[in-house]
């Protein structure tokens, strides 16, 4: 069954009241200061965190103990990983810092690797934080309970500020896809961004699952946040062999043996396609800059992902980029914007 999802405009924690109070010596009108913030929502302004938050927990490939904390950056930073335990040694998130992408997506600088990164940045990418340091004490982000759910309600905590920068898009201009043998993914022009997610496992409790949505914070934490990564029985003994998911368990992930779920319920009955949309929205984040544009993945994975970014950025006939947002993204300066923790689980 196909899910399809649109958003209403997005709400901001701020009053008409306060835009009209207190009137300093040449200020604008009331009126010309409600038309200067109408230019601004169709101007949206980068943002980052308003104040530094923290959270533990361990990896699920390396069940190694990492303290992670989210701290401000000034505009044009990006988002940007701090390995604390490395003398803060940075790792941009973008897609030139790829080095594995076959159970996560890894970024790897200088010999330096951060492993799965997917979730904490499909949180940060849809709820438009555009500057911010994840600082880390070791090479995994925490798993948490396998979904973004955790980071989601970290940043309802860390709350978020506009910058006097003009946010900046890549507005795609003509289509790119290409296919590695069933799987297939494309990325098309679309005056937001938009994703589109289908998936097709051979399980009587998975079977096909087809998911699109217009993508932004509020869509993302009702409709995908909550949902979980998950891992088929028959492919622990394999994937152990290889020295990954050390830190699995049946509280963050999602486990099937040959015939059902072993720890019911589900938080969505298309919790599995949910999942692998959220994770096609964490590796898009590695463009650096918000996109506008329809992405369709179909049976695809970090792999296609990441080449989808990779090959778009390298041909700059396909895209363009432009401080252009078509929808508000920002509060005026020194306000903070609201971020839900609220979600269907």
């Amino acid at each position: 069954m196909l899910y399809y999802y649109n958003t209403a405009p997005q709400k901001f924690s701020l009053s008409l009241r306060n835009l009209l109070q207190t009137k300093p010596k040449n200020a604008l009108s009331a009126t010309d200061r409600l038309l200067h913030y109408s230019c601004q929502l169709r101007m949206p302004f980068q943002l980052t965190i308003q104040r530094p938050v923290e959270i533990e927990g361990f990896g699920l490939h390396t069940a190694v103990p990492c303290h992670l904390r989210l701290t401000p950056a000034p505009a044009d930073t990006g988002i940007v990983f701090r390995r604390v335990d490395l003398d803060n040694f940075e790792i941009e998130a973008h897609v030139g810092n790829v080095a594995r992408v076959s159970y996560a997506t890894s970024l790897m600088k200088q010999g330096v690797l951060l492993s799965t990164t997917e979730h904490i940045l499909a949180a940060l990418y849809s709820c438009g934080v555009d500057n911010v340091y994840v600082e880390l004490d070791a090479l995994e982000v925490p798993i948490l309970d396998g979904s973004a759910k955790p980071f989601i309600d970290l940043l309802a905590r860390a709350g978020t500020r506009r910058l006097r920068r003009l946010r900046r898009y890549i507005r795609v201009l003509k289509p790119l896809e290409f296919a590695d043998g069933d799987r297939r993914i494309g990325i098309y022009p679309a005056e937001e961004f938009r994703v589109h997610c289908f998936v097709n496992y051979d399980h009587p409790a998975v079977g096909p699952q087809e998911v699109e949505l217009v993508v932004d914070r509020d869509s993302f934490c009702r409709e995908l946040a909550s949902a979980r990564t998950f891992g088929f029985v028959k492919d622990f003994a394999g994937l152990k062999a290889m020295g990954l998911i050390r830190g699995g368990s049946l509280e963050n992930a999602i486990v099937l043996d040959d015939r059902m779920i072993l720890n019911p319920p589900l938080r969505f009955p298309d919790e599995f396609g949910r999942h692998k949309a959220l994770d096609l929205i964490g590796d898009l984040a590695l463009v650096g800059r918000p996109l506008q544009a329809r992405i369709v993945a179909h049976k695809a994975g970090h792999a296609l992902h990441t080449q989808l970014v990779t090959r778009l950025l390298a041909d700059r006939s396909l895209w363009t980029e432009t401080t252009d947002g078509h929808v508000p993204a920002s509060a005026p300066s020194g306000v903070s914007v609201s971020i839900s923790a609220a979600s269907r689980f």
